[in-house]
């Protein structure tokens, strides 16, 4: 099942525009609360009607604004889990999962469903009595229920603890798989994203910043937006020094950077940038930060150490600004010896940095602050 979507709206204040398809695949729309991701499942499901666009849905459209078409929702070939799941409390498993089938042949589909979410000893209890984990499990099934190749998921497994979390996502990779489904999937969970998603989509205030494979987006943000909301914790603000054999080097406080050349643009030189490392891959050598033969690399001490059982994470003041941010695994920081020794040479490897272009809005600031300066 295949999705075209183009909308556009305004609710109140609201200015919502995006514009994405998806394939058989897992579609994560990531984004902070009220960004607009549960608005663009309203706007497919046919729950709410933009003010112009076009939705097209297997290769059939379910809304032009154009021509005035406006399907409604039981008409879209689609299941929707909401997040509070919606289920029926007076009916059993069995009734919720049956709930708006046609009768042709539904014993057959029933018993396929409870069986392929493994729900048949659970099939004549009322979903009070079951766990959290099994109640997803109904609302899943009664959203293939309808023959749906289109899933529209919610936020589904935000109120479950981490341990049903991580065998729910399981079950949707498999579902996705064995089923050959098309999920759009709604998550303000950035580890949540990362682990399900074919392809990212990051929306904020009611835009669409950037849509692509999931690796490009968290390894290569569009722009410093993108980059603090997907976690990236060393954004550097910066000016093209030289472009030297296909890499640029990059002033940035008090140090120079190698970076490699960005894809799909090529910044001038005195051109302000913002360069990106996510915080594992910064990493701690042994070496004399003026070793002509090792680039990026500068002292930093550590100021701030917080441990999370698997990794620590470290805040080192250097000559870059802000403070670099290093997550290094608790192994590694064990060998290192990194507890009992707080000064460091601190690896940029240019390999790992993206270079992002800076808005007009914050080139002005970066202007007025180097004017300053």
């Amino acid at each position: 099942m295949t999705l075209d979507f183009a909308a556009r709206t305004q609710l109140g204040d609201f200015s919502y525009d995006a514009r994405f398809e998806a394939g058989n695949e897992i579609v994560v729309l990531f984004g902070h609360s009220g960004a607009g991701k549960s608005l663009t499942l309203q706007l497919i499901a046919g729950l709410l009607r933009p003010d112009a666009g076009r939705i097209v849905i297997g290769g059939e459209p379910v809304f032009d604004s154009g021509s005035g078409l406006d399907l409604p929702p039981q008409r879209r070939p689609i299941g929707y889990v909401v997040q509070d799941l919606a289920l029926f409390p007076h009916m059993t498993v069995a009734e919720n999962v049956a709930f708006g089938m046609t009768s042709e042949a539904r014993a057959d589909r029933l018993g396929e469903l409870l069986d392929l979410m493994h729900l048949v000893e659970f099939q004549d209890r009322r979903p009070r009595s079951l766990s959290g984990g099994q109640q997803q499990r109904v609302a899943l099934a009664r959203a293939l229920a309808r023959d749906a190749r289109l899933l529209l998921l919610d936020e589904p497994f935000s109120a479950l603890d981490e341990s049903l979390r991580v065998e729910l996502r399981r079950e949707l990779i498999r579902l996705r798989s064995e089923l050959d489904l098309s999920v759009i999937f709604v998550t303000h969970d950035l580890r949540e994203a990362h682990l399900v998603a074919d392809r990212l989509a990051v929306f904020d205030a009611g835009r669409l910043l950037q849509f692509e494979a999931r690796e490009r987006v968290f390894r290569a943000p569009a722009n410093r937006r993108v980059a603090e909301l997907t976690g990236v914790a060393n954004i550097l603000r910066g000016r093209v020094v030289a472009e030297r054999n296909g890499e640029l080097v990059v002033e940035t406080g008090g140090a120079r950077l190698l970076t490699p050349l960005p894809n799909g643009w090529r910044p001038r030189e005195g051109e302000a940038v913002d360069v990106a490392i996510r915080a594992e891959r910064v990493n701690l050598r042994r070496l004399d930060a003026d070793d002509p033969g090792h680039p990026n690399l500068v002292r930093g001490t550590i100021r701030e150490e917080l441990a999370y059982g698997a990794t620590h994470t470290l805040r080192f003041e250097s000559a870059l600004e802000p403070s670099i941010e290093v997550e290094i695994a608790a192994r590694p920081y064990e060998v290192l010896g990194v507890e009992g020794q707080k000064s460091w040479t601190v690896e940029l490897p240019p390999e790992d940095l993206h270079v992002m272009p800076v808005s007009s809005e914050s080139e002005a600031g970066w202007s007025a602050v180097a004017t300053t300066a």
